[in-house]
This record gives C-alpha cells, sequence and structure tokens, in this order.
C-alpha cells in the first residue's frame, strides 16, 4: 500500500486539535499537534505523537515537562501559526501555568511531566503525567476539529 492511501484512509478519522508547548530556560516552543490521546486514569497519562522530522521532536525529546492546549473552534488561527501556515509564531504571547507556557483561553490546558517516550516508526509517543490542569468556562465550548485535511466546526 501506498503512502497516499494509507494517508487518506487516517484522514476520515476525526480529531480534536492541540498546541503542544515547552520551553528550555530561553526559548519557548510550539507546535500543533492532532495525534492526541488520554492513555490511563491512575496515573492520569495522556501521549502526543510527534514526527522524528519536526523541530519541536528535540525539544521535547530534551524536556521534563510540556503543555497539550486543546483549542477551542475560535482558535483557528493560533493552530494555524503552530502549524507554520501563518506566521506570528516568534512573538506570540503565551500564558504561563506552573512555569509552562500555555495558550491563553485554550479550551483545556494540560501541565504534564515526561512519563516515557516511546519510538514508533518515524515519530515517538511521548506520554506525559498530567500534574495539573485548566479548564475554560463556561465548560459548554465548541472544540476545533480536524477531518480529511481541513478545520471542522461541530455546528
Amino acid at each position: 500500500m501506498d503512502d497516499y492511501l494509507f494517508r487518506r484512509a487516517m484522514a476520515k478519522f476525526t480529531t480534536g486539535i492541540t498546541v503542544v508547548t515547552t520551553e528550555n530556560g530561553v526559548e519557548t516552543h510550539g507546535m500543533t499537534a492532532n495525534a492526541f490521546m488520554s492513555i490511563s486514569l491512575e496515573p492520569k497519562l495522556i501521549a502526543v505523537s510527534v514526527d522524528h522530522r519536526a523541530t519541536m521532536f528535540q525539544k521535547l525529546k530534551d524536556a521534563n515537562k510540556f503543555a497539550v492546549n486543546i483549542l477551542d473552534q475560535s482558535q483557528e488561527d493560533i493552530s494555524k501559526i503552530f502549524s507554520k501556515q501563518l506566521p506570528g509564531k516568534e512573538n506570540f504571547a503565551f500564558a504561563d501555568l506552573d512555569g509552562l507556557p500555555v495558550i491563553p483561553d485554550a479550551m483545556v490546558q494540560l501541565i504534564c511531566s515526561t512519563y516515557n517516550k516511546v519510538e514508533a516508526g518515524d515519530h515517538t509517543i511521548f506520554i506525559g503525567e498530567v500534574t495539573n490542569l485548566n479548564i475554560k468556562d463556561p465548560e459548554k465550548i465548541d472544540p476545533l476539529v480536524y477531518f480529511e485535511g481541513n478545520y471542522r466546526k461541530l455546528n
């Protein structure tokens, strides 16, 4: 099977959109990711898959903590900034939660300590233990979703 066919099949799976962030004491880094999932309640674990060619790969590999920001439907431009579809990454005004950069007004902000790193083909799965979180009020907010290579809204 060729890569194109596989990618077309995977595009049929609707996902939410996140921005993964970290910092190294000098610089703040962020990357849009839709390969994200919850893994465990005890301990509270999540996972994000990152391509080895991504700039963020080495940043996460070197970090011992990171944040996952789940975006709502009003934050499509933020997703595009951190996927290099729009300019503005260098001057983005992050908020702070537990010493980590987070996306202001993200639907959910998860603070994670790196629990494990698992190499899987051309990606590494970064497993994070959630140590803190923030949920945007009001709780009824529509998420930003991705389907067949396009941003979508639920309503």
